[in-house]
C-alpha cells in the first residue's frame, strides 16, 4: 500500500464515521430542530471527507476534478438547504422540544396553509 492509499482510507473512514453519527442523531434526537442540526453538520462533513478520500485515491485525473466540483457543491448546498428547511419550520411555528412539551404532540399551524384554504373572490 502506498501512502496516498493510506491517507485516502483515513479520510474515507473518517467520513463514514461522521455519516454514521449523522444517522444515529437522526434516529435518537427528540425534535426536528436538533435532528436538523445534527444531520446538517455531520452529514456535510462526512460527505466531504469521503469525497476527499476518493479524490486522493483516484490521483491526478479528470475524474478528480469532477469530484472536487462535487465537494464545492456539497459545501455550499447542504448548509443552505438545512438553513432553509429550519427557517420554514420556524415560519410554520413548529415548537422546539422542551421538558414541558415532551408529551404534547407538535402541530404545524402554518400560515401558508391558511392562505391556500381561502377561496378566490369572484368578480362582479
Amino acid at each position: 500500500m502506498t501512502a496516498s492509499v493510506i491517507v485516502a482510507m483515513i479520510f474515507i473512514i473518517g467520513g463514514v464515521f461522521f455519516l454514521t453519527v449523522s444517522a444515529i442523531g437522526l434516529l435518537r434526537l427528540p425534535d426536528f430542530y436538533s435532528r436538523t442540526h445534527a444531520v446538517g453538520k455531520s452529514e456535510t462533513l462526512g460527505t466531504m471527507l469521503v469525497l476527499i478520500g476518493l479524490a486522493i485515491y483516484n490521483g491526478l485525473e479528470l475524474t478528480t476534478l469532477k469530484v472536487i466540483f462535487i465537494i464545492v457543491f456539497v459545501l455550499i448546498a447542504n448548509p443552505t438547504a438545512t438553513h432553509a428547511v429550519a427557517q420554514t419550520a420556524l415560519h410554520c411555528r413548529l415548537n422546539p422540544w422542551t421538558l414541558k412539551t415532551k408529551d404534547q404532540p407538535q402541530e404545524l399551524p402554518c400560515e401558508c396553509d391558511e392562505d391556500e384554504s381561502q377561496e378566490p373572490e369572484e368578480k362582479q
